[in-house]
């Protein structure tokens, strides 16, 4: 078995998960920022509350950025201190999660014109004549630039990056949209004007009452906020925390491994069980509790359907956030279904809090979990097309741990060319293509260009991992290339932003990439991975569906094979 102390062991492994982010981020862009007030960033002007986002997924494919940035080689983390705390992908998101062939504003659209006469009379653009914006494609009346999205809205930010340069702004309806799409713009947006743009726009489908709470999306760094932060960072995602949930990880892993075992000769989706892995492991952290039973038959459970549509309705194009005129309006009937969603979960969590409390002790966990700790408070896929890369890390692995079962911790900082593969993994493909929007808190200059107060901003992380002016040969997967590098994704390399960076970075990535790391270092140490019906890797389907977090249109179906 692997354990997490050989992870350390295994910078190929290591490497192997920062290539992997980079051109597979969970999502194209970083979550949006908002400015708290106007600044300058690349020498425009960002108004106050502009939504400022970072386009991850350019980034990682800017043959600027990365040498052969297309092509996947972990090689590139090897010899390099780029780390995905800064390499962005994990504090991203996309903008909608629809899953048609259309373009994913067009219902939305539809919409808006059955409303336009309305709109007409009522609505005004501020007025932002004068102020020197970045550039972007016209916006239309009304509408602004919603049609310029496309079903990839990804895809089509990194175009108008190139059209207009590193620094855009768009119209989405009356919003005023800021995208970042380079490693020098996500540098400004993350950390030159971190405090300025470093509030959130929160989707008006959420429930009013819960806004100020969520660590994600509490629109302002507010005392509140900052002490949930420093618990989770204390309790959860500390060195000690981490080092006492080994055990604990290595368990949840185990147990996968036997799932696997007894699917040996049979497709599984891999995809899945790997999140029903993870997904039982924080479960554990937080509750002491499955939520998912992988020897049950199957992987799914109701919990994490609602999950998932929680998390797509939340993406989906909702008049209201885009038309002040519709403030506390519902006419999608989104925020709705939001609500009904929101207290089925909430009826489960009230469930178990419940009984931990009436528990006083008898039958609770030894250890103390998370809940404890709020209650005492008061409060991818795309290896198997990588023969060559599999067969290093294989190598690698054998080397470090040798005949042994199961990887442990331990091994993983002995693994250079595993942490690359995972680095260009985040490079390719950010766990989301977008960075959480951003809102200005005031008035700022980005870039030479003004972003008013008020601005959405977000980073196109799916941009900068693909931009050839950043990477060589970018869409080539090619670990390598982080080998003899010392850039990593904990958030000081603008180049690899797959967590995000600044005071908005995702504080859960001391646990995530650990979980990462050691659930790809097992898979590949204890089997054989087959295509179903003797398949041809080559014509495997490598198209990306747009969504809350990117996913292959088609999951991916492997046969286990045991060593």
């Amino acid at each position: 078995m692997v354990r997490e102390s050989d992870l350390s062991s295994l910078p190929y492994l290591e490497a192997w998960i920062k290539e992997t982010l980079r051109l597979h981020p969970p999502g194209p862009v970083l979550i949006p920022h908002r400015a708290v007030q106007t600044c300058e960033v690349m020498g425009y002007t960002i108004p106050k509350d502009s939504e400022v986002m970072v386009n991850f997924w350019a980034i990682a494919r800017d043959p600027t950025v990365w040498d052969d940035p297309l092509r996947y080689k972990p090689e590139r983390f090897l010899a390099s201190g780029l780390d995905y705390t800064g390499l962005m992908p994990v504090n991203a998101m996309d903008l909608t999660a629809f899953r048609g062939e259309t373009n994913v504003f067009l219902p939305f659209f539809l919409l808006i014109l059955t409303l336009f006469l309305f709109i007409l009379k009522q609505i005004r653009y501020p007025p932002l004549k004068g102020q020197n914006l970045p550039p972007g494609p016209r916006p239309w009346p009304v509408i602004g630039n919603i049609l310029h999205m496309g079903k990839k809205p990804h895809i089509s930010l990194t175009h108008f990056a190139k059209l207009h340069g590193p620094l855009i702004s768009m119209r989405l309806g009356n919003q005023l949209l800021v995208v970042g799409s380079t490693p020098a713009a996500a540098t400004e947006i993350l950390k030159t004007h971190d405090r300025v743009l470093s509030a959130r726009y929160v989707p008006k489908a959420s429930t009013p009452h819960l806004r100020p709470l969520s660590l994600a999306f509490a629109s302002e760094c507010s005392e509140y906020w900052k002490s949930l932060r420093s618990l989770c960072r204390t309790e959860l995602f500390s060195a000690k925390a981490i080092e006492l949930q080994a055990g604990l990880r290595e368990r949840k892993v185990g147990e996968m491994v036997e799932f696997l075992e007894g699917k040996d000769g049979r497709s599984v989706k891999i995809g899945e069980v790997a999140f029903a892995a993870v997904f039982n492991i924080l479960a554990n952290i937080c509750f002491s509790k499955d939520f998912i039973d992988l020897k049950g038959g199957g992987v799914d459970s109701g919990l994490k359907e609602v999950f998932w549509k929680m998390l797509e309705l939340a993406t989906t194009p909702n008049i209201a956030d885009f038309y002040p005129i519709f403030d506390g309006l519902d006419p999608q009937g989104i925020a709705k279904k939001a609500l009904e969603y929101q207290e089925e979960v909430f009826r489960k969590w009230e469930l178990i809090i419940k009984e931990r409390k009436e528990s006083n002790g008898i039958g609770a966990p030894k250890q103390r979990d998370f809940l404890d700790v709020m209650l005492t408070c008061g409060f991818s896929d795309n290896q198997i097309n990588n023969k060559e890369v599999i067969e290093k890390l294989r190598k690698e692995l054998g080397r470090e741990i040798g005949t042994a079962d199961s990887v442990k911790e331990s091994h993983l900082s002995r693994l250079p060319y595993l942490h690359a593969c995972v680095k260009e993994t985040l490079r390719l493909h950010p766990p989301v293509p977008f960075l959480l929007p951003h809102r200005s808190l005031e008035t700022c200059e980005v870039m030479n260009y003004t972003i008013p107060f008020n601005t959405q901003v977000i980073v196109n992380v799916w941009a900068i991992g693909r931009d050839p002016t950043v990477w060589e040969d970018p869409l080539s997967f090619k670990p390598e290339r982080f080998l003899d590098s010392e850039m990593d994704f904990r958030g000081q390399d603008f180049e690899l932003l797959p967590f995000s960076a600044g005071r908005r970075m995702c504080p859960g990535l001391p646990l995530g990439i650990k979980q990462v790391h050691l659930i790809v270092a097992t898979l590949i140490h204890r089997f054989e991975w087959l295509l179903p019906n003797d398949e041809d890797p080559l014509l495997l389907d490598m198209n990306e569906k747009f969504g809350i977090t990117l996913q292959k249109e088609q999951p991916l179906l492997l046969i286990p094979k045991q060593k």
